[in-house]
Order: C-alpha cells, then sequence, then structure tokens
C-alpha cells in the first residue's frame, strides 16, 4: 500500500502516514508542488527550519509503462526564492515507486552539528549518522553505496556544493550504471545540505513493486504508447543517435545559440561542440553514443563520454552544457567542455547557471573567453573546495552579476537562462519569463514547434498562447513521471495521448480523459506554484527578462525582444 514517510530531521523521527484522499492521484511535480505549498511558509528562510525537501515518484514510476521512472524533488528554492520542483532520471524514482513510498517529506534541521544518511528499504526509512563520506564527490558516495548494496541500488547523494549550501547546489541520483544525474535547477542540494543529508540510499530487495487497478488494459496501452516513441522520427534519428546534443548546429542555424554571453546567436566554432562531432569523437574512442539513464528507456539520448586513451570521462553530456560553456564561453574544446561537465556532476553543482555565471566571469575580466584550461582550474581549486570565488560562482550567475557589477546576467527570478536565445525564439522568452521556477526550458519547451515550423519564432503573434499551452503540458508529464522527450510523441503520433490516458486510468482505476490530465492537471500545478510565489513576494514584475535583451538586437536575425508588461501579465488569463 503507498505510504508517506516523514523524516523529522530536528529530532531524528521517521513517521509513516495513510496517503490523504486528495493526494491519492497525484504524483511527480503536482504532488510535491501541492505539499510545498500547503505546508512550506512561502516566506520562510529556504534555508531554515521552515523549508520542506520532498521526494515523490511520477504517478507512472515505476510500473512497465517505458520511459516511466522519473522522480520529482520539491521545496522553496534558495536560488528562486520561489516554489521549485525537479525531475529526475536514473533509478532512485523507480525503486521508491516499488517501495510503495508516494512521497518522503524531510523536514526540520538537526540539533547536532553532524551529517547523516537516510537509508530505505522494504523494512522501513531509518536515520544514520554518516562520516566517511563527508566531503566526498557523488561519484565516491555512489561508488561506496554499490559497494555495500549492489548494483541495483538507489542513491540521491549531494556533493562537496550541497555541504557548502551553494544555492545552485543539484541533488544527484545514481543511474543504472553508477553515473551523475541530477535533480538540477534551482539549488534543491543546498536544501538537503541545510538539513546536514549528505545521502539517500534506497534498497529494493523484498519490494512488492506498483500495485496497478487495471494490469490488462494499462499492458495493451504500454505496448502501444512504446510503438509509438519507437517509432516516431525524431526519436529514431535525432535522440537516440545525438541526443540532445543534435541541437547544436540546429539551434546554430536557426540564430538563437547564444554566443559570447549572449551577444550573438550563431558561434562560428559551433560545428567543433555539436552533436555529430560528438558522436564521431565517442565511436572513435570506443565509447557509447547511445546509453540510457534508467531501465525501460526506449529514447537512448544519453552516451558515455570516453577520453584519448578510452576512459570514461562523463555521461549525459547534454546540448545546455554543450551550448553555454561551449558558444556562451566561447570554448571549443569537446574534451575541456566534458571534463568541466565531469567536474560539476562530482561536486553536484548546476551546469547551466554555472556555465552563464562563468560567462559573467568572463565579461568581468576575471578570466579570458575561450579559456578552457582556466574553467577547469576555476572549478577544480575555487569552487569543489569553497573558496570566496568558487561561493559566488556556486551561487549563480545572478550572485555573480552582483557581486562583479555587472548588468549583462541572462537570469529570471535569479535563475539562468538555458542555450536559447529568447529574442529569435519569442515562446521560450514567455516561459523564462512566466515559469514559476525561473528561466527553465523544460518547464514550457516552445523551442519544439517553433523549429517545426509550427509558429514564427521571430513574431509576437501567438507566442504567449503557445507557452502557456507547452507550460500545462510540461507540468503534467512531470507529474506523470514519464520523460519529457515523450512529447515528441504526443504531439506527433495519434495512437500515443490516447494510450497514455489509457496507461493512467488503469494504474489508477479512474476514467479521465486527455483535457483532464493535460490541461486539468497541468492548469492545477501552476496556479499551485504561482499562488506561492505570489505569497513569497514573487509578483507580476518579477516575470521579465532582462533588459539587455530589449535594448539590444541580436545578430544574425536582428531580432529584439519586444512584449510589453501587459503582454506577459496576460500568460496567467486561464
Amino acid at each position: 500500500m503507498d505510504k508517506i514517510v516523514r523524516v523529522n530531521m530536528f529530532d531524528l523521527r521517521v513517521s509513516i502516514e495513510e496517503v490523504p484522499a486528495t493526494w491519492a492521484q497525484y504524483g511527480g511535480r503536482a504532488l510535491t508542488s501541492t505539499i510545498v505549498a500547503a505546508e512550506v511558509v512561502p516566506t520562510c528562510h529556504p534555508l531554515g527550519p521552515d523549508n520542506k525537501l520532498v521526494f515523490a515518484p511520477g504517478m507512472l514510476t515505476g510500473t512497465t509503462a517505458v520511459n516511466a521512472g522519473r522522480l520529482s524533488a520539491g521545496a522553496k528554492s534558495p536560488l528562486t526564492g520561489g516554489i521549485k520542483e525537479s525531475s529526475a532520471g536514473g533509478i532512485a524514482g523507480q525503486i521508491l515507486a516499488r517501495l510503495g513510498i508516494k512521497a518522503l517529506i524531510i523536514e526540520g534541521v538537526p540539533q547536532q552539528d553532524c551529517w547523516y544518511r537516510i537509508h530505505v528499504d522494504k523494512d522501513g526509512v531509518e536515520i544514520q549518522e554518516e562520516i566517511n563520506l563527508i566531503g566526498k564527490g557523488n561519484y565516491a558516495v555512489f561508488k561506496a553505496v554499490e559497494a555495500e548494496l549492489g548494483k541495483k541500488c538507489g542513491c540521491l547523494s549531494i556533493g562537496p556544493a550541497g555541504e557548502f549550501r551553494m544555492a545552485a547546489a543539484n541533488i544527484s541520483v545514481r543511474d543504472k550504471d553508477g553515473g551523475v544525474r541530477s535533480h538540477g535547477r534551482g539549488g534543491l542540494g543546498a536544501v538537503m545540505g541545510s538539513k546536514k543529508i549528505k545521502l539517500i540510499s534506497i534498497d529494493e530487495t523484498g519490494s512488492e513493486g506498483v500495485k496497478v487497478a487495471d494490469p490488462e488494459k494499462f499492458s495493451a496501452a504500454g505496448k502501444i504508447f512504446a510503438k509509438s516513441l519507437v517509432n516516431q522520427p525524431g526519436i529514431e534519428y535525432g535522440m537516440k543517435p545525438l541526443g540532445t546534443s543534435m541541437l547544436v548546429n540546429i539551434i546554430h542555424g536557426y540564430g538563437a545559440l547564444p554566443t559570447r554571453n549572449f551577444r550573438d546567436g550563431q558561434y562560428a566554432k559551433h560545428d567543433m561542440v555539436s552533436g555529430e562531432t560528438m558522436r564521431e569523437t565517442i565511436i572513435a574512442r570506443g565509447g557509447q553514443p547511445s546509453h540510457t539513464c534508467q531501465p525501460g528507456c526506449v529514447i537512448h539520448c544519453s552516451q558515455v563520454y570516453p577520453d584519448k586513451d578510452g576512459k570514461t570521462v562523463t555521461s549525459g553530456l547534454e546540448y545546455e552544457t554543450l551550448g553555454l560553456l561551449g558558444a556562451a564561453c566561447e570554448i571549443d574544446s569537446l574534451d575541456r567542455i566534458a571534463e568541466a561537465d565531469r567536474i560539476l556532476d562530482d561536486i553536484g553543482l548546476d551546469s547551466i547557471d554555472t556555465a552563464v555565471g562563468i560567462a559573467v566571469l568572463m565579461d568581468a575580466g576575471v578570466l579570458p573567453f575561450g579559456d578552457g584550461d582556466s574553467v577547469l582550474r576555476l572549478l577544480k581549486d575555487e569552487v569543489a573546495k569553497g573558496t570566496p570565488l568558487g561561493r559566488i560562482l556556486g551561487c549563480g550567475a545572478a550572485t555573480v552579476g552582483k557581486v562583479y557589477g555587472m548588468t549583462r546576467v541572462a537570469a529570471v527570478k535569479g535563475q539562468a537562462l538555458p542555450a536559447y536565445d529568447p529574442r529569435p525564439i519569442k515562446g521560450i522568452g514567455i516561459t523564462y519569463a512566466t515559469s514559476p521556477m525561473g528561466a527553465d526550458h523544460t518547464a514550457g519547451y516552445a523551442v519544439g514547434p517553433t523549429l517545426a515550423g509550427v509558429i514564427d519564432g521571430h513574431q509576437k503573434k501567438g507566442q504567449v498562447e503557445l507557452s502557456r499551452h507547452c507550460q500545462h503540458v510540461s507540468a503534467a508529464l512531470d507529474s506523470f513521471g514519464v520523460c519529457t522527450f515523450v512529447d515528441m510523441a504526443v504531439g506527433s503520433d495519434l495512437e500515443c495521448l490516447p494510450a497514455l490516458v489509457n496507461m493512467l486510468n488503469a494504474r489508477f482505476g479512474a476514467s479521465k480523459t486527455a483535457e483532464d490530465y493535460l490541461l486539468g492537471l497541468g492548469s492545477y500545478v501552476l496556479k499551485t506554484e504561482h499562488r506561492f510565489n505570489i505569497n513569497a513576494g514573487l509578483t507580476s514584475p518579477q516575470d521579465r527578462l532582462p533588459e539587455f535583451f530589449s535594448a539590444e538586437t541580436l545578430p544574425p536575425s536582428n531580432t529584439v525582444w519586444d512584449f510589453s508588461d501587459q503582454e506577459i501579465a496576460a500568460f496567467w488569463n486561464f
């Protein structure tokens, strides 16, 4: 039977509760945001005792559905000051769901100045003092837990960035091969660090699995759903061979690749850091150009990038990291970007906010544009060791800008922009401005319809409506626990969405429609999060892009950000 587990770090007590009826058919983002909105005082300090850290498997996580293994984490963000949800792959979510844990709620801060580990298995949840792994990076933590519990274990941990309570710190998730996946963006690693929790280890042995109300209906719908993903052209010919890195050349061609700290939309050396070049490099060195982070994935968007000697450097080198370290910082070496990605994974720091922060440091003259070696030294000698400069960068691009008096800082609500300039792709700009999470492309991916020609990204018409639709869908998919790339098939395969709806109904014994799940649930999530933010002090004036986007035209499209305050505010008219 599903249960709610509460871990009180103040008195080191664990309690088990029945799932409230109003939470029963929620999961993932819908559940984390519901709990945070209901139980966290919006004006509390994000690193104080009144904030809560919530983990919730998605509504389909842990079932036999393909690409349905996501875990949501939620809290008040130390980076934005508003509500935060982050979805991650890996295997922790699947195991928690199969152990019958609907949500794991961590509250309070310890009375003693020591670190702890939370262990979860079929017998319950236990709080243990942790000594040996303090100060260690995520790779060492995962290796130690794997040696103890076996290769099928789940693990959530923080690296030094989380221990230092840096505002852009991640919570890292062990993938099926011991690699690092991340609850990135928003600084949830700092929240976990404030509660003095180094890691959460999860042992699936003896779990009962996820209960499905109508197994036969679920299985039939699941087969259709899997087929629609496998046959989707963008997945088969784009995501599977290249992953998200396929976007480097595409976004460069569209003129939206943020170059030299968002001064230009094209990077002259884009091909040197492109997905095509990365794939050729990986194959030549004997790596894995196509890889999965969790069992049951049919998309295979990850990869394993080796060095010149064939030794694994990093896995899951994403477009955002390539686009921002590559173009925004003008680093033209895949090897240096891959090494930076590994360091960031190990210390547990968001690669988007860090890369944009580095671009701001370059603008400030702290290090030259394109100097990959200096970036690696900065990460190893400053950030990983928690020096003053390292802590400044670890608190995100907005903090870097304030400390160095820089005005060209691409951030909304204190969170850095991903690797899509909003001037020629205006729909993603609306998402950046209005998302309760701060600038976040995954909150409402208006890029896809723009690239597909559904809408002209240079024109204002229809962009608010497009972003609103995309944000509703994203909020729903994050709640379902399915990979965000499922959206590619949902929007193009006539059988995909009905199959997804049938799986959800079969899972819970419900009879809801697609509109109920996508628009109804999506609307509920967004309004719940928006209400929390308003009460936290993030009101309409915070739903704005930095001024330089309106003041400067972007080459080569010569576009500007030209939405009025009233036009942006109209997003919330639903």
